[in-house]
């Protein structure tokens, strides 16, 4: 895990705007200590009441030199794979990603991209399957799963944490079983990209 504690934007829920629950994001010790998925009905639960904005996020590892156009892409690619471990017909909402400046660094150089977006499978019923689908293929190919547990929201929504590390993104999700349409709330989060010199970030 490359994430410290630090405010992140909440996923994205099927209304437009984002969860909100008093919880704090400490992932950093489970990067130190090695310890794997956890699943439980704690309120140590990661999140924050990041409210409507989407906050910039302190502590976040080098993710290499790329454009703004090339970092976004490379977070895209990263929702199109989500997507596709769904592995169940469904909608994926519009919103594209976003562009924040990596807090206690230099604005003009250095930026963070997000992608908060939500899937509805076109069968209610598959939610299951596609958290399923998720929770196993979040533990190939590079991805590695953090946490997994209900948070203390009234529904005990599950939530799971997971990184990659070789593409310095993290993705949280969280699903959203009880609502009058199913669905997931996802947000990738990548590293810290800087700016190549000569070029500026155009962000959004």
């Amino acid at each position: 895990m490359f994430y410290g504690p630090h405010p992140v934007p909440t996923p994205y829920h099927r209304s437009g705007s984002p969860l909100i629950l008093p919880l704090a994001l400490v992932l950093t010790g489970l990067l130190l200590s090695g310890c794997g998925m956890t699943e439980n009905d704690g309120n140590d639960s990661p999140g924050s009441t990041a409210g409507n904005s989407q906050e910039a996020r302190a502590g976040l590892p080098d993710a290499g030199t790329a454009t703004t156009e090339e970092a976004v892409a490379a977070v895209k690619e990263v929702s199109s794979e989500l997507y596709r471990f769904a592995g169940v017909p469904g909608k994926a909402s519009e919103p594209g990603p976003g562009v924040k400046e990596c807090e206690g660094k230099d604005p003009e150089t250095y930026f963070t991209v997000y992608h908060p977006w939500n899937f509805a499978p076109t069968k209610p019923g598959d939610i299951d399957v596609a958290m399923e689908n998720l929770k196993e293929r979040l533990n190939t190919g590079g991805w590695v799963t953090k946490q997994l547990y209900h948070d203390n929201s009234p529904n005990k929504a599950l939530n799971l944490i997971a990184d990659n590390d070789a593409k310095k993104v993290s993705v949280w999700i969280v699903q959203y079983s009880e609502d009058a349409t199913p669905s997931l709330g996802i947000n990738v989060t990548s590293g810290c990209y800087r700016v190549p010199e000569g070029e500026t970030i155009d962000h959004f």
